[in-house]
C-alpha cells in the first residue's frame, strides 16, 4: 500500500503549510508563531479537544474515533535551531540566525497530515493523542511535556514518532528494536591558574598546557578505560583561552559531549573524567573543575511495537524498503522520555540525498511528507481498529 489516496489529494496544501513553518523557525520552548500556526491548522481540520500551552507553547490535541477503545499518541517536534540558513530558497527564514536546520517543519507538517486525515475519516476506535512539542534540541521538552502528565492526563498506552534521514532513500524506513540513539551528557572543565608573561612561564601556572593535558587524557577513557566493542563517544569540542601572544592567561574552559548507552559505561566516564581533571590539575599546579551534565537518555524502543512499526512501514514503503534491524546511532532524542514513559517506537523516514542534519544548507524534502502522514495515519487504523 503506498502514499494514502486521500492524502496525496492534499499533499500541496502540506508542502504550504511546511514551507510557511519554514520562514518562522523559533527556538527552545519560545515558540509562538509555529505554536498558533498549528493550532490554527488543528481547529480547521475539527479536532476535538485542543490542549495548549503543555510546556509553555506545546499542544496535545485529541482526535476521537468511532467507539471505546485505548489512546495512542503520536508525536512531531516543533522548534528549530540558531543556524544561519543558506539555502537559497524562495521560503527561506525571516528570523536571523535560525533556521529548520533538522526538519522539525517536516515532521509538524506530517502530524498535520495525519490530523487532517484522521478528523475526516475517524476509521479507528478510541483515540488519537497528537503530541506538537516544543524543546527537542535543547531544553528536553519532550521530558517536560511527561513531567506535566500527558501520558496520565491524556491515558495515551503507546506512542510513536519519526525522524527524517538524509542519505536513506525517499520514503524509505529504518528503526530497530531495542536501543536506537544514544544517551547524551555534556562536560564543563574551568581551569584556574596564575597568568603571566608569556616571556616568564616559570613565575605562572599555565592552564594553557593544564587544559591541552586534560583534554588529551580524556580521550583515553575510550582507548584504555573502555571495552572496545561497547558503544562510546566522547569528543572535547571547545576549548577557550587567552587573548593575545604574550601573555599566559589566568583561566581556561573545556566543554564536551558524552554518548553512551550502557548506564555502567556512562558511571564509568564519570568517574574516570572527575579523576583526570583532579590529576592533571595537580600535576599542572592548577585548580579545576569538572560539571558533568547528564542529558537525555537512550532512545530505546519497544521490541514489539518496533515490530509493528516495522510491519505497517512495510505497507507504504514496500516489501524491502524497510530496514527492521538498522545500526543504531550515536545522536540522541529527547523521544527518550516519552519511550521510558510508554511502549513505542521512534523510526527514520528517508529523504534521500541532501545536506545533512544541523547544515545550513539543509531543506527538508516534500516529497516526504505525505510518506510520513500516511505512516502515522496506518499506524492508527491497525493498532485500533474499529470493533
Amino acid at each position: 500500500m503506498p502514499v494514502v489516496n486521500r492524502i496525496a489529494d492534499f499533499a500541496e496544501d502540506m508542502k504550504t503549510w511546511r514551507r510557511h513553518l519554514h520562514t518562522i523557525p523559533e527556538l527552545g520552548f519560545d515558540l509562538p508563531e509555529t505554536s498558533s500556526f498549528v493550532a490554527e491548522r488543528l481547529r480547521e481540520f475539527g479536532v476535538d479537544e485542543l490542549h495548549e500551552g503543555i510546556a509553555q507553547t506545546g499542544m496535545v490535541a485529541i482526535i476521537n474515533g468511532q467507539g471505546i477503545g485505548p489512546t495512542i499518541g503520536l508525536r512531531a517536534d516543533m522548534d528549530a535551531l540558531p543556524i544561519p540558513e543558506n539555502t537559497g530558497v524562495e521560503y527561506a527564514s525571516t528570523k536571523d540566525g535560525n533556521m529548520h536546520a533538522c526538519g522539525h517543519d517536516g515532521h509538524t507538517t506530517m502530524l498535520l497530515g495525519a490530523a487532517k486525515y484522521l478528523t475526516e475519516t475517524r476509521n479507528f476506535s478510541g483515540r488519537v493523542a497528537l503530541i506538537f512539542q516544543p524543546a527537542e534540541e535543547s531544553g528536553g521538552g519532550a521530558g517536560v511535556m511527561v513531567d506535566e502528565g500527558i501520558m496520565d492526563r491524556f491515558a495515551i498506552d503507546q506512542v510513536y514518532g519519526i525522524h527524517n534521514a538524509p542519505g536513506l532513500p525517499v520514503g524509505e524506513f529504518l528503526t530497530t528494536p531495542g536501543a536506537l540513539m544514544a544517551a547524551v551528557d555534556e562536560f564543563h572543565v574551568n581551569i584556574q591558574g596564575l597568568g603571566g608573561h608569556g616571556a616568564m612561564p616559570h613565575e605562572t601556572r599555565d592552564p594553557v598546557m593544564a587544559a591541552c593535558g586534560i583534554a588529551q587524557a580524556i580521550q583515553t577513557i575510550v582507548s584504555r578505560n573502555h571495552y572496545a566493542l561497547q558503544d562510546l563517544v566522547i569528543s572535547v569540542t571547545q576549548i577557550h583561552t587567552g587573548t593575545t601572544d604574550n601573555v599566559i592567561p589566568d583561566t581556561a574552559y573545556i566543554n564536551g559531549t558524552v554518548r553512551t548507552f550502557d548506564p555502567g559505561v556512562q558511571a564509568m566516564v564519570m568517574k574516570r573524567m572527575q579523576e583526570i581533571v583532579d590529576g592533571q590539575a595537580s600535576s599542572y599546579g592548577v585548580e579545576a573543575k569538572l560539571d558533568y551534565e547528564v542529558g537525555y537518555p537512550a532512545t530505546i524502543n519497544d521490541a514489539d511495537k518496533a515490530a509493528f512499526a516495522v510491519s505497517v512501514a512495510e505497507e507504504i514503503s514496500g516489501e524491502g524498503k524497510v530496514d527492521a534491524v538498522g545500526r543504531r546511532e550515536m545522536g540522541a532524542e529527547d523521544f527518550s522520555y516519552m519511550l521510558q514513559a510508554r511502549p513505542g517506537a521512534y523510526l527514520f523516514l528517508g529523504q534521500g540525498e541532501s545536506a545533512g542534519l544541523h547544515h545550513p544548507k539543509y531543506n527538508f524534502n516534500d516529497e516526504v511528507s505525505p510518506v510520513g502522514a500516511s505512516f502515522f495515519v496506518r499506524l492508527v487504523e491497525r493498532a485500533q481498529p474499529m470493533r
